[in-house]
């Protein structure tokens, strides 16, 4: 299967699957037409729905903290849903869905690309004295003697899916910087999750490379790290259709917000292994701050990009 029937494949699955996991959501358009207090809303002023990307098998228990944190910090219900790939969850955007969320960058930039009308807050830190970003990370197994992305040609090549920042585009970006096509000169393979990548490449059957985040590669040792990118940190993102005074709200609840801030409010959940490998602080971006990815899209001309 080429790459664009693979990704007109990811893309048909994820609306398919859009259907099911926010059924009970009605969107922001539809919302908007019917007036009253619905009007800006995925599905009412009393409920807010928070989508994640899946980074990995256990992101709902990672990410649930920051769901709670949002609702006792506003008042209102908030939905938590884990997008079943990342195409379901840019159609959740698009479709008005979704009123909060954390993307990858590139899921982002896709999303606005194609009509999401969204705004970022800020971006997630998962180390103190960090700046936002984190690192795509080309790996093999621990054993293998493939020691630069230069030896993947030729090979099964795990990447996440073809809308992961950290996962697809970057790697795609330094795949053919080193000369190789990322389509034509290895054999792709998606995992669908970050760390089901990390588990593939250390198996070393299924894929003898591949590329996933830091934050899941470091979890293992049956893989060793070959080169790595930083790329722009996940955002924290808001829908622009929300009404004013809300969006400032979660601007001010989520656009510096440390772990210490969200253990202090007593969310449960917070002090934990899982949480904190996934979140320290949040630090406040704009749009402009995604333009590097923006402008990898162009060097790779990613079908994704594309609006």
């Amino acid at each position: 299967m080429n790459l664009r029937a693979i990704q007109t494949t990811a893309a048909l699955a994820g609306v398919a699957l859009l259907g099911l996991g926010l059924a009970g959501c009605t969107s922001g358009a539809n919302a908007e037409e019917s007036g009253g207090d619905s009007a800006g809303y995925a599905v009412d002023s009393d409920t807010l729905v928070f989508g994640v990307v899946p980074d990995s098998v256990d992101t709902e228990t990672n990410y649930q903290p920051i769901a709670d944190y949002i609702a006792q910090e506003t008042g209102k219900t908030v939905e938590y849903h884990e997008s079943t790939d990342y195409a379901a969850l840019i159609e959740a955007a698009i479709a008005g869905k979704i009123d909060v969320a954390s993307f990858s960058g590139f899921t982002y930039v896709t999303a606005t690309n194609n009509g999401a009308e969204l705004t970022p807050i800020s971006s997630i830190v998962t180390e103190e004295g960090q700046e936002p970003g984190y690192y795509s990370q080309a790996i093999v197994p621990a054993d293998s003697d493939i020691s630069s992305i230069a030896d993947f040609a030729g090979h099964s090549v795990c990447f996440v899916d073809p809308s992961s920042t950290s996962g697809y585009l970057f790697p795609s970006y330094n795949l053919l910087e080193a000369g190789i096509d990322p389509e034509a000169d290895v054999t792709p393979v998606f995992a669908g999750k970050h760390d089901v990548s990390v588990q593939k490449v250390g198996e070393g059957v299924e894929c003898e490379a591949g590329f996933a985040e830091d934050s899941e590669v470091e979890k293992s040792d049956a893989v060793k790290v070959v080169a790595e990118t930083m790329v722009p940190g996940a955002p924290l993102v808001m829908s622009s259709a929300l009404p004013a005074e809300l969006q400032e709200q979660l601007t001010g609840i989520l656009g510096e917000v440390t772990i210490d801030d969200i253990i202090a409010a007593g969310v449960e959940g917070a002090d934990t292994d899982g949480f904190r490998s996934v979140f320290y602080a949040a630090e406040p971006v704009d749009d402009a701050y995604y333009d590097q990815i923006r402008d990898i899209c162009a060097e790779t001309d990613a079908e994704q990009c594309q609006a």
